[in-house]
């Protein structure tokens, strides 16, 4: 239960976040904001660092490869700045809720794109791909078949999200995962700041209007829910852990209503349901239903 609590306040404070990515860029660009809040991110892991390497050594199972470790975070860096890059503008264009769901898709998109890498996937992954895309469908496509430019960036953001985790996954297990965590960061937020000199304006002044929210992205979302994750992982079912942080999406539409003042139409509503129910499924297996199933047949 403790860990279980742990996640969920991870999954709250990961879609409040999208809100305050919303009100950052009332003050600035998207690539500025990106670029402090993943910097500042990478700060909020000095203390966990420090408490980690007080009570565990790094020398175990090649962990204190400084060359992998930064060809891992370099690359999780960078895959990281495309996928935070496409959310981020994408919220120019969307609402937080609709933003919140659609990059949830990467939760069925993992599995799928792990189909390349010779990974099994269960039947639930595909019932659960099939009804969030009907989901999707209802949420993000209008009754001309067109689909918003800021979902269409949100959709192709899910795919970058997948393919992150999948880089953080091979590299994980190869290197101190909280310094793998801090080295994409600093990547990520310096390609963000680069852009946002090449193609925006940062003042300083920005910076310091919407402080409440940068420190709220950065620390918060980043510090606080990455350190809560990781200790709530450790003791709770992988399975339980994807379904309880999934749930990511439901507190951005709450936050992207009761704080922005979004609203969410007949068919938006059905649409969150459809994918949230898709993506729940997706982290289900459905071996158990076919055994009662199974059981109860004649003969």
């Amino acid at each position: 239960m403790r860990s279980n609590m742990m996640l969920l306040m991870a999954a709250a404070i990961w879609g409040l976040g999208f809100v305050a990515q919303r009100l950052g860029m009332d003050h600035m660009g998207p690539y500025t904001f990106n670029g402090l809040r993943f910097l500042l991110g990478a700060l909020s892991l000095l203390p966990l660092l420090w408490w980690l390497k007080s009570r565990q050594p790094l020398q175990q199972n090649g962990e204190d490869n400084p060359r992998l470790l930064l060809i891992g975070g370099s690359l999780a860096g960078v895959v990281l700045f495309c996928a935070a890059s496409l959310q981020q503008v994408g919220l120019l264009y969307t609402t937080a809720a609709k933003a919140g769901f659609i990059t949830g898709l990467y939760i069925i998109l993992v599995p799928v794109i792990g189909l390349l890498l010779h990974h099994k996937t269960g039947a639930n992954t595909w019932v659960g791909a099939l009804i969030a895309v009907v989901g999707l469908y209802v949420l993000s496509v209008t009754e001309d078949f067109t689909i918003g430019y800021g979902d269409l960036l949100q959709v192709i953001g899910a795919l970058f999200w997948a393919i992150h985790l999948l880089v953080l996954d091979h590299y994980s297990n190869r290197v101190a995962p909280i310094r793998l965590a801090g080295v994409q960061f600093v990547v990520c937020g310096l390609l963000s700041l680069g852009t946002a000199f090449a193609i925006e304006t940062p003042t300083l002044d920005g910076a310091i209007a919407g402080w409440q929210a940068l420190l709220y992205a950065g620390l918060v979302s980043v510090g606080v829910g990455y350190t809560l994750q990781v200790v709530g992982q450790r003791g709770a079912h992988p399975a339980h852990a994807a379904i309880i942080l999934s749930l990511e999406t439901v507190f951005a539409a709450i936050g992207g209503v009761l704080l922005l003042g979004e609203i969410l139409d007949e068919r938006a509503v059905i649409g969150c349901v459809l994918m949230l129910t898709g993506m729940l499924l997706s982290q289900v297996r459905l071996r158990w239903w076919w055994k009662s199933r199974r059981n109860k047949l004649p003969g």
